[in-house]
């Protein structure tokens, strides 16, 4: 073979992979030899096995047996037509079904090894999101939508349409996630309570089955496929393009943090807010608690009241944080005034705890970056995060705060990370979709963000987090998990509840060797 002296030794590792039979150990221990003639780029190396093998929880460490990276989502047909026994590739063979694991991965950001396939094949998306034409993001002639590769980047997606004036309408905290992979959970942040999370804003789906059937989805065109993904941990089929809703772009944002001693008072005014419906509603909505046995982060306050706050922190032992903004332009600019002037006049704060920032829109939802880059800095981005996320009703939030926040994580002798407290609308969701949440109008979404760094030991988050559904479960606070992790039968039944049928009928419709996502744990 003459080879190009320009070629790295990568490329050249990568040629040679697809000029040889790759060797994988499928979940039953027996060996599988993928086909030259599946013509697939499967990378085996200790370099792409090791980075396919841990997440952003940092909690496990599962090896896949390769990872396919595709430059089609037919490349990826294949690998699943073949998984489930179609041997058309390999005339030699005279087996059964190969039935080793497969599972997308995006930007790598599940907690527990959801994205993992021990033993299987890993397809990593970001792949075909480099290889999409004309692009990974393209916005239709009208502004409508934007056709996105689902390997593609939230911050992706935001910057192809603002090029044309245009933005999704609701986003995570964090940019840097994969489409399909925020689509395949729910997709949730401070916008869910006007448009609800990003699960109800897809217009249309490209979507390869655990069959390997590649399908075009929609509310209208195979919509049991449609609603089963959408929310469906990666169990009926791998997501490789999605129809994003896009609308106007504002260009600025008024972004506030309000401060509060008094739990009711905040949460009144917090349910109060996501129940307006004029133009002086604001457009994003969050809260988090500032604990004294935690880090006060005081930078987004000006210099001269930093002080001031962490004295009303050490005072009170918690401070509820009302996180708000408003979008503007400068059609829009002679309203703004008035949403702070509404905001100070009706809500229930301290005078003098009110405190705006003026950002451009783009900043404002890229905020997360900077925290980002600080932890790296620091060396507490890259350990393990035992995050626990968890939506509960309104009608049991005080018992709630009073067994959790104060019983609990108030008498911890330190607390790590963030923690988020805001309500939402249960009438933002589709009920079609698996995405399960509580059985209210309004509930709250909370999400205790800890890191195991320094002083912080793993076992004693763990410990914290059990003792969260503990409470919950002995008080019969109906909560729902969000990114979680169950390992047994009964709790992904107790989970999905009334959909679980629907759902385990899905399964057996579109992956019914059980091939897809084996690391969320559900049919293994």
């Amino acid at each position: 073979m003459t080879t190009n002296p320009n070629l790295s030794l990568i490329t050249l590792m990568t040629l040679l992979m697809c000029l040889t039979p790759t060797l994988i150990k499928s979940d039953n221990d027996i060996d599988v030899l993928l086909p030259i003639s599946l013509n697939l780029t499967v990378l085996t190396d200790p370099f792409s096995i090791s980075a396919a093998s841990r997440d952003f929880g940092n909690v496990t460490d599962v090896n896949p047996g390769a990872v396919l990276c595709p430059s089609s989502p037919a490349e990826v047909a294949r690998l699943l037509r073949f998984a489930n026994g179609d041997f058309s590739y390999d005339r030699d063979s005279d087996t059964s079904s190969p039935g080793f694991k497969v599972a997308a991965r995006g930007q790598g950001h599940s907690l527990r090894g959801q994205a993992s396939a021990p033993g299987g094949v890993v397809v990593n998306m970001t792949c075909l999101a480099k290889t999409t034409k004309p692009a990974a993001v393209v916005v239709s002639a009208d502004g409508s939508y934007a056709d996105v590769a689902a390997g593609a980047m939230w911050v992706e997606v935001l910057e192809a349409a603002l090029a044309r004036g245009l933005s999704p309408v609701t986003f995570t905290d964090y940019l840097y996630l994969s489409v399909g992979g925020t689509l395949s959970n729910a997709g949730i942040g401070g916008q869910v309570f006007r448009h609800g999370p990003q699960i109800s804003n897809v217009h249309e789906l490209d979507v390869i089955t655990g069959k390997g059937d590649m399908v075009t989805c929609s509310p209208k065109l195979h919509p049991e496929l449609f609603y089963g993904v959408l929310g469906g941990l990666g169990q009926f089929g791998i997501i490789t393009r999605a129809r994003i809703a896009l609308d106007h772009a504002p260009t600025r944002v008024k972004w506030i943090r309000i401060l509060y001693s008094d739990f009711s008072a905040f949460t009144r005014d917090q349910e109060r807010l996501i129940s307006m419906a004029n133009d002086l509603r604001v457009d994003y909505l969050e809260g988090q608690l500032m604990m004294s046995n935690g880090i006060v982060d005081t930078s987004f306050f000006p210099l001269s009241d930093q002080t001031r706050v962490t004295s009303l922190v050490n005072d009170h032992r918690i401070i509820y944080v009302l996180e708000v903004a408003k979008y503007y332009d400068s059609t829009t600019l002679p309203i703004i005034d008035q949403v702070i002037d509404t905001l100070t006049r009706t809500l229930g704060f301290t005078p003098g705890l009110m405190f705006v920032q003026d950002v451009p829109y783009f900043d404002f939802l890229n905020r997360v970056r900077n925290e980002e880059d600080k932890l790296r800095s620091i060396g507490l981005w890259e350990v393990p995060h035992p995050w626990l996320n968890i939506f509960v009703p309104r009608s049991r939030i005080l018992d709630f705060h009073e067994g959790v926040i104060k019983g609990l994580l108030l008498n911890q002798t330190a607390t790590s990370g963030v923690t988020l407290f805001y309500p939402t609308n249960r009438n933002k969701w589709n009920n079609l979709m698996s995405a399960m949440i509580p059985d209210e109008d309004v509930f709250y979404v909370i999400g205790f963000l800890q890191s195991a760094g320094g002083s912080h030991n793993f076992e004693e988050l763990e410990n914290l987090n059990d003792k969260i559904i503990n409470f919950c479960d002995n008080s019969g606070i109906k909560i729902k998990e969000y990114l979680m992790h169950y390992t047994r039968k009964e709790d992904w039944m107790k989970h999905f509840g009334p959909k679980w049928n629907d759902f385990l009928r899905r399964k057996m419709m579109f992956d019914p060797e059980k091939l897809l996502s084996p690391g969320q744990d559900i049919f293994n």
